[in-house]
């Protein structure tokens, strides 16, 4: 049997058989949790057999740590200044209000293992960290590694906590809505949507590089409310198409089966979270349930995903915090049988987690929660204590809660006989499972920063990346202006909620057209050719909800009417005006009207549509491509990924809480339940219907 290549900083090698291994215990003897030639199972099992009862509830948490890098006071740093140790007596968050302890603090007393890295830090820091973090771990009773879990970091945002931490410093990409249409445009090209596989095999060969190895990724919901806000982070509407990227996400991100060089992923949110109760998300209580007023919507929409997740032997699912509502769905079934609904969050849903997922679905992984589930988002168990809380999602069958390190809840309701100590053993064992096969407790313990900076560097990840963003690029009209006319004089201007962000793109925009070929920037819009507008409309937010509907006007100053009756303001656009006046403009020099929409939701384009000869819906895509786009250098190919509302009256809300259109079902078969008369996707002037698939070429 061949050598593998391993490192210590703190404990011993031994020699077995004319073999080295770690001896992590420091025993001076080769157990079988250090033994590499056995399996990954019997590894784990050994281990357990060994571990305290507060080593065992330390690994069944996960939170939030940051790195030293973050500190301006290094006397609360260690290791180079690159660990943080700082103590903080409260740390109150969206997640939690619990005390927070340093990484060293947190790996040798908490007996946590596993650690969400939200930072927007480089890789190098990020490398160093992770090799500081794993050498405490080292130097503890049993050697136990971490493991670094992340929100996805290759896709172009503006930073959101909880969504988009990072963004920038791994290969950057256009945002998932921009991936699927990229996928669309190719399928219809006939092609296939290898776009997906490349993306996961760069941003795989990046994060393993870094050392994170877990990747709280993606969102494979089918979003079927259109004022859902978190549809921006989803691939779209298209049940299909969502199966085929998660199958591809798993096979690039995981591989065939999780080895050394995978990431291993966490997909997110069974069974589903797109069925919302009009738009509002269960971050907080307005948006508690899962709706499914539709019969089978389910079974049709929803879950086919996570039976592809399950499939391809994801290492993990998250449930979402949501509770299936029996008083305001339809019945639904799941092959012939009816689904009972139990008034509790899905964390804490014996029937969707033990029954449907594991025993109906097959699913073979282990089960991390949402964060937050004990502290805040607790829906329908409220009235439980912490212990009582942590003790039913663990017996329903969670085996790591996310994002707290109130470890104790979980060691109290076993010293109470709450939970069986079988239980906390098999949630440990197929924890372990993932960071054995992950090569976390062999070669794979420490990375090399250099690596890591080189991998990063790489061009060929950042081309293909930027290959991505020009096929995300979809055209919805054209009325003879594109692609620009050769040395055609742009005018352009940036609009968004943040007038400060505005000037930001407009700047951009601005820099790249001084030195674009082909095309002379002007200064006034009376002297362009074109006028370009760029729109980036920003509404709600993920963590509160709105005080009456998410808006998907672009708007500004719009009287609406609270969920108490009471009236308030609302903007999605600042100077939204100004592009009546550009119109004005365009009209009375003979010029054309180009408006630009960042579309990251089904925004409602009827006040801008008739102003515009070109309209253009993209999805993070950056600038410097969709010009590529526009001028001709690239030909469009994008397809939209969501179906776009027609009015605010096919999305209206009645004094019941019950919507026009169908919250469980995607835009594409909207039509199917909508009243006699009714059409729920946008028609332009020229009759294209901005539907699922839609887009222009020339």
């Amino acid at each position: 049997m061949k050598q593998i290549d391993l490192e210590v900083k703190v404990k011993k090698l031994i020699e077995v058989d004319g073999l080295k291994f770690k001896d992590l215990n420091g025993n001076g003897k080769l157990d079988p949790y250090e033994d590499w030639r056995l399996s990954p199972e019997e590894r784990a099992k050994d281990l357990v057999s060994k571990m305290t009862l507060d080593e065992k509830v330390g690994m069944m948490m996960i939170t939030t740590q940051n790195m030293g890098k973050s500190l301006e006071d290094k006397s609360k740093t260690s290791h180079n200044g690159i660990l943080n140790e700082e103590y903080r007596d409260s740390k109150s968050s969206i997640f939690a209000d619990q005390k927070e302890y340093g990484n060293s603090y947190t790996v040798e007393k908490l007996h946590m293992r596993h650690f969400i890295l939200r930072e927007n830090h480089s890789e190098v820091d990020i490398a160093e960290w992770v090799n500081a973090m794993n050498e405490v771990a080292e130097g503890t009773r049993l050697g136990i590694p971490v493991l670094i879990a992340s929100n996805s970091r290759n896709e172009n945002a503006e930073r959101t906590f909880g969504m988009n931490d990072a963004v920038g410093v791994f290969s950057t990409w256009p945002g998932t809505l921009g991936l699927a249409a990229a996928a669309l445009g190719d399928i219809k090209n006939g092609g296939d949507a290898g776009i997906i596989s490349d993306f996961a095999k760069y941003a795989r060969r990046e994060w393993a590089a870094t050392g994170i190895r877990k990747g709280y990724m993606y969102m494979m919901d089918t979003p079927t409310d259109p004022r859902w806000q978190r549809t921006y982070g989803t691939f779209g509407e298209g049940v299909n198409l969502i199966c085929d990227i998660t199958k591809r996400l798993i096979l690039g991100f995981q591989g065939e089966e999780l080895g050394e060089d995978s990431i291993a992923l966490t997909m997110k949110h069974f069974p589903g979270g797109g069925a919302r109760e009009n738009g509002f998300d269960p971050h907080y209580e307005e948006g508690q349930f899962n709706v499914y007023k539709t019969p089978g919507s389910l079974e049709k929409y929803h879950l086919p995903p996570f039976q592809v997740a399950v499939d391809y032997n994801t290492s993990s699912i998250m449930p979402y915090y949501s509770i299936p509502s029996e008083d305001k769905s339809s019945p639904q079934e799941y092959k012939g049988e009816v689904m009972p609904f139990e008034n509790v969050g899905f964390a804490f849903n014996k029937y969707f987690i033990d029954e449907l997922l594991r025993k109906k679905m097959g699913f073979k992984g282990y089960i991390n929660s949402d964060s937050g589930i004990i502290d805040n988002m607790d829906w329908g168990v409220k009235h439980l204590s912490k212990e009582d809380k942590a003790a039913l999602a663990i017996n329903t069958g969670v085996d790591i809660i996310a994002d707290t390190n109130e470890v104790f809840w979980i060691k109290k309701a076993v010293e109470e006989g709450k939970i069986s100590e079988e239980r906390i053993d098999e949630a440990n064992v197929r924890l372990l499972i993932e960071m054995f096969k992950l090569g976390l407790f062999d070669s794979k313990t420490y990375v090399d920063p250099e690596v890591a900076k080189e991998t990063i560097a790489d061009k060929e990840s950042w081309d293909r990346a930027y290959e991505a963003h020009q096929k995300s690029v979809v055209v919805l009209k054209n009325k003879d202006v594109f692609p620009f006319k050769k040395n055609s004089k742009i005018y352009v201007e940036g609009l968004h909620k943040d007038p400060k962000m505005a000037l930001n793109y407009e700047n951009e925009a601005r820099d790249i057209l001084k030195d674009y070929q082909g095309l002379e920037l002007v200064d006034k819009p009376e002297d362009a050719d074109v006028i370009l507008v760029l729109i980036y409309p920003k509404s709600g937010n993920y963590f509160s909800a709105t005080l009456g509907l998410l808006e998907l006007a672009l708007c500004e100053n719009k009287t609406n009417t609270a969920l108490d009756g009471t009236k308030y303001q609302e903007t999605t656009v600042s100077n939204i005006g100004r592009v009546p006046e550009l119109r004005e403009i365009a009209n009375n020099n003979g010029s054309k009207l180009v408006i630009s929409v960042n579309t990251v939701m089904p925004w409602l384009f009827d006040s801008i549509e008739p102003l515009a000869d070109g309209l253009v819906a993209h999805f993070e895509t950056l600038i410097k491509a969709q010009i590529d786009v526009f001028s001709g250098k690239a030909s469009p190919s994008g397809l939209l990924p969501l179906t776009l509302p027609a009015s605010e009256k096919v999305i209206a809300v009645d004094e019941n809480g019950e919507c026009v259109s169908r919250n469980d079902v995607p835009g594409y078969d909207k039509d199917l339940y909508m009243p006699e008369g009714m059409h729920y996707a946008y028609r332009d002037e020229l009759g294209n219907e901005y539907k699922y698939g839609f887009g222009l070429t020339y």
